[in-house]
């Protein structure tokens, strides 16, 4: 299977680079490129991506306000690539709905890997992001109970395994790994599995 990509960032010479790197990858196709949120909503409808690899602060319309409306659209994964590692940035990417939050200092391989766990589903955060998100985050109230097997099988999710990968660390089946997951986000009040990861870090329920 072929992957469709979209890169979004506001600087011609770093999607040209961005370009060049992944379609050298022989299941990638980079069906397109934005300069700014706006033109990426617009390029995601005409052109159905499985992945957008979305810059942060951009004009017109920054990267963590496109990602919300892609996501509320039921639009592509999306996988923030940018320089910026502040708290505040980071929070706003994921509570967005970004499946993946990486630096652009990234090693190619993390990169082509990060999107393909994104385009699987899975939530891909870059090292120095976790940290950020366990301190920053694990300040707020206490939350929602949770069962132990919910907060083991989120704990496996945190890790970037599929459904089926937790299901056989776990012993137990995918469609029960299902069930906790969608029990756990309507306790923790989201939609999703980054989402999900990321309340959990907040309320410190899991650990990497």
């Amino acid at each position: 299977m072929t992957l469709r990509l979209l890169v979004v960032d506001d600087h011609p010479v770093v999607r040209a680079g961005l370009v060049a790197m992944l379609g050298e990858e022989p299941d990638f196709t980079v069906v397109g490129e934005a300069a700014d949120g706006s033109e990426a909503l617009t390029r995601a409808a005409e052109l159905r991506p499985d992945v957008v690899l979305m810059d942060l602060r951009m004009p017109v319309m920054d990267g963590a306000e496109a990602t919300a409306r892609l996501r509320q659209q039921g639009g592509p994964a999306v996988l923030v690539l940018t320089t910026y590692d502040t708290d505040a940035d980071i929070v706003r990417a994921v509570e967005a709905g970004a499946m993946g939050y990486l630096l652009k200092d990234a090693p190619r391989a993390a990169l082509a890997d990060a999107v393909r766990a994104a385009a699987r589903g899975e939530t891909v955060l870059a090292p120095p992001v976790v940290a950020r998100l366990a301190r920053h985050l694990r300040s707020s109230p206490a939350g929602p109970d949770l069962t132990a097997r919910e907060v083991e099988v989120l704990g496996c999710v945190a890790r970037g395994l599929s459904n089926a990968q937790v299901g056989r660390e776990l012993f137990i089946g995918e469609a029960t790994v299902k069930t906790h997951l969608l029990r756990a986000f309507e306790k923790l009040g989201v939609t999703d599995r980054t989402a999900a990861v990321t309340a959990a870090y907040r309320l410190g329920l899991i650990e990497l």
